[in-house]
């Protein structure tokens, strides 16, 4: 009976002992994948002005009323984050508070895009808590920078260049745009592009 015991105890260690080994092994296995995965970025599109040029200056309407200018020279100010968002677009929803906190955390002047009813668009800045944020409401600033999907967000300079664009669905696609402007690229898709070509 001791005899069964001792192996029956020592076939248990023998079993863990090789659980901890295959789970080191699908850890390694996990790490290797994740250096391998491309990093996601905002999807850029073929349409209006690219990264490096420099944007016209759209006249447009705010929600309450006041004309402003979005794009274009703007000397003074820091990088601006123009964000196209709808009160019918689920994914803008919940873009719309990850797009205040990184515009905070990155010291961006943060606009808000659209193109709806006035009433929905302002039961919208109610509900997300958006009044101390510019809204233009219209289609001229979607038009120029030819705005076809949402949510999607234009990263320019105070002399108005676009750094970056695209679609964005999260925090991480939003850090891109910063990320493509520091490294000097259009975008990340580009980099990859350029990496594949270089190891090819």
């Amino acid at each position: 009976m001791m005899t069964v015991l001792v192996v029956s105890q020592l076939l248990s260690w023998v079993g863990i002992l090789a659980l901890g080994v295959l789970l080191l092994a699908i850890a390694r296995q996990v790490g290797v994948l994740h250096m391998r995965v491309a990093p996601a970025g905002a999807l850029t599109t073929a349409g209006g002005p690219q990264a490096g040029d420099v944007s016209a200056a759209v006249e447009a309407r705010l929600l309450n009323g006041v004309t402003t200018t979005i794009g274009g020279p703007a000397p003074g100010t820091a990088l601006r984050l123009l964000m196209f968002v709808s009160a019918q677009c689920p994914l803008c929803k919940g873009l719309i508070p990850v797009a205040k906190s990184f515009a905070s955390d990155e010291r961006l002047s943060l606009v808000f895009v659209g193109d709806d009813d006035p009433a929905t668009q302002q039961a919208m800045i109610a509900r997300h808590g958006l009044d101390a944020y510019p809204f233009v409401n219209g289609p001229e600033v979607g038009q120029a920078f030819a705005v076809g999907k949402l949510p999607f967000a234009v990263l320019l300079d105070a002399e108005g260049t676009v750094l970056s664009k695209g679609l964005v669905n999260s925090r991480e696609h939003l850090e891109s745009l910063i990320v493509a402007h520091e490294m000097g690229i259009r975008s990340v898709q580009d980099y990859i592009a350029q990496r594949t070509v270089a190891a090819a």
